[in-house]
């Protein structure tokens, strides 16, 4: 069932709220996200704090803490607000409000900031002014344990958040060309980001009532406050409409006074990656495009980085590889590992390390199971098969969290690939990579990257080959410690097998 708008017809399943244009509005995804973040940091500050008082006890020198156990108390109580207030600041109670993909990892990257200058400026404070002489274990022991609960807990009540009705959001993306399509394609893909869209709005060519990927058109731009008021809107995109600027800078102004959340898709949204500078010049707002190449300093850093954290997981998860060998063994006939040929970096090939998935006449059955390729009727180029009859019994449970990755590690160790960069295509698969794209070649393939975070085998080739260049043209370490972060949540989360 529809519902008929002056503007065009809305598919069922809109929010339609009783309200003026420009009424301040409560109890929506801010107003709840914001309270439930700051009941999981204190409650995180205080378990750690609880935990530490209990398993460590008090100082083992007498002299150490002057306080005792209830001074001690009274102080940690009394920094709780200045938690609070320098959480505000970094705005870790306001980006899940304004940004839909918020995830742990961008919990875990502030709240550890915000930690360890907090406890560093305490100790600093507390020594200078005699008041006490912390115990440098304790204030380890609750630097890692508050981290590990704040962020715990942060995510449990954005979990609990996005089940209760306030958290979603009704949206209009403002340019109904491809922008537009792109963001609705993204969007409708994502329903965890919690925004219903529910149309577009553009001028010429489309006409009021026309669809656009199933949407509607309600209207011309200078009819959005109207539409915004009435379909109780509070996410606005722009999206390249074919209106001129200057006639929307009323507009944009009208919905940023009332309070409306908007965003703005870039021009060159195709090439600008993570690592996007915003300065000015002059007091005019500009995008700072990083140049397309990796600095010396840059590559040694990353290379470094990936041979620490290679050597350090190769290490620890060694029983693991071996008990995965003999299921491997137990289940099925066949090698323990599988080795295939894959693009690397600079147009060097290599061989890839896995866990064997498969039957050991795998390679023999492709063409048998071909017709079952889920891209055959779409792009022929990718080859990707749900369920597939050749994977083995324990494979399939191996792909399920990707153990089966696990020994890239070693590819990762002698220089092969990297833990984060461009997906690792078959030969197969990067002969239909040409002109520009190539560049992606310009890092080392990675176990992981933007593609594994935002679907891994769901994404379109052609998509999944613009995330690879968009990481290699705006590389930092900061998006690589992100995406390292952000891969261990979504390698948990229940996926296909491909």
């Amino acid at each position: 069932m529809s519902v008929v708008h002056d503007g065009g017809t809305i598919p069922e399943g809109w929010h339609k709220k009783a309200g003026s244009w420009g009424r301040l509005r409560t109890r929506r995804r801010g107003w709840v996200t914001r309270r439930a973040l700051l009941v999981a940091d204190l409650f995180g500050l205080i378990i750690a704090f609880s935990l530490n008082a209990l398993i460590i006890g008090e100082a083992a020198d007498a002299g150490i803490n002057s306080l005792g156990p209830i001074g001690e108390s009274l102080l940690f109580l009394l920094t709780l607000p200045f938690w609070v207030v320098s959480a505000k600041l970094y705005g870790l109670y306001d980006r899940d409000e304004e940004q839909v993909d918020r995830s742990r990892a961008d919990d875990l990257i502030g709240v550890f900031t915000l930690l360890t200058v907090g406890l560093w400026v305490v100790f600093i404070l507390t020594r200078l002014s005699g008041l006490a002489d912390p115990d440098v274990n304790r204030l380890t022991f609750f630097w890692g344990g508050a981290i590990a609960f704040i962020t715990l807990l942060r995510s449990f009540a954005r979990s609990l958040c996005r089940r209760h009705a306030s958290f979603r959001q009704n949206a209009i993306v403002v340019g109904a060309g491809v922008a537009g399509e792109v963001i609705a394609k993204k969007l409708a893909a994502h329903p965890e980001y919690g925004v219903d869209l529910i149309g577009f709005v553009d001028s010429h060519p489309w006409n009021l009532g026309d669809t656009v990927r199933g949407l509607p058109v309600l209207g011309r731009p200078e009819d959005l406050g109207a539409l915004v008021a009435e379909l109780d809107v509070e996410r606005v995109i722009f999206a390249f409409p074919t209106t001129r600027h200057e006639a929307l800078l009323p507009v944009v102004r009208e919905l940023g006074e009332a309070g409306i959340q908007m965003e703005i898709i870039p021009r060159f949204f195709d090439v600008l990656g993570p690592g996007l500078d915003i300065h000015s010049i002059g007091g005019l707002t500009v995008l700072g495009l990083r140049p397309f190449r990796l600095g010396y300093s840059a590559k040694v850093l990353k290379r470094t980085l990936d041979i620490v954290v290679a050597s350090m997981l190769l290490t620890f998860l060694a029983p693991l590889f071996a008990v995965i060998g003999v299921v491997i063994k137990l289940d099925s006939q066949g090698p323990i590992f599988f080795r295939q040929t894959r693009m690397g970096a600079g147009e060097h090939t290599f061989r890839i390390w896995k866990f064997r998935t498969m039957t050991a006449s795998a390679d023999e059955q492709k063409k048998e199971v071909a017709q079952l390729n889920q891209h055959l009727a779409g792009d022929p180029r990718m080859f990707k098969i749900a369920n597939d009859p050749r994977v083995t019994r324990v494979g399939r449970h191996l792909r399920r969290f990707s153990l089966d990755e696990l020994p890239q590690l070693i590819n990762v160790l002698v220089g092969e690939m990297s833990l984060v960069g461009p997906r690792p295509l078959i030969l197969d698969e990067d002969c239909h990579v040409d002109g520009w794209a190539r560049k992606r070649l310009n890092l080392r393939p990675g176990m992981t990257g933007l593609w594994q975070v935002l679907g891994a085998s769901e994404i379109p080739f052609e998509e999944m080959i613009k995330l690879d260049y968009r990481y290699v043209a705006g590389w930092s370490l900061k998006t690589d410690l992100e995406l390292i972060a952000r891969t261990l949540p979504a390698l948990v989360r229940a996926r296909q097998v491909y």
